[in-house]
């Protein structure tokens, strides 16, 4: 009897967590994605508090906004400026990448190959820097209560 032998390239749900050769752009990639759908949610979570419960009239409001004015809710206001700056500034990085920023020159296709990707490694670690700035003077910001 044959036996069944798994595809070598085949990572299955494995393939979310490693990466592979290109680990800094895939969990940027899914960072991007997760923050994505991320701040859709809360998108329309704020519609729904904003227009539904407002409708119901001034008790329900400000029941909503009694809830809303916990320290919880601050610290998830941090989480959410934290994904709209990355989301922000790795879609920036995407356009440029597509737009083909940064590229060079074509090389001939000889082993080892040198794609684009790791030719723009530096420029992504730049981005991430960049993303780490921006979310500590925010959390500075945060801790000295928006002053």
């Amino acid at each position: 009897m044959a036996q069944i032998r798994r595809r070598q390239n085949y990572l299955g749900v494995g393939g979310w967590v490693w990466a592979g050769k290109y680990k800094l752009e895939r969990y940027l990639y899914i960072l991007h994605r997760i923050t994505g759908l991320g701040l859709v949610l809360y998108g329309l979570l704020h519609l729904t508090a904003t227009t539904v419960f407002r409708i119901q009239g001034p008790e329900v409001w400000n029941g909503v906004i009694a809830i809303l004015d916990s320290p919880q809710t601050a610290y998830g206001e941090y989480i959410v400026v934290v994904a709209f700056v990355f989301h922000t500034l790795n879609g920036f990085r995407l356009v440029l990448n597509k737009l083909g920023f940064g590229l060079g020159t074509p090389v001939p296709p000889i082993y080892p190959y040198k794609d684009s990707i790791r030719k723009k490694r530096p420029w992504t670690i730049i981005l991430i820097i960049g993303i780490i700035l921006v979310c500590v003077v925010f959390l500075y910001a945060f801790i000295m209560g928006g002053e």
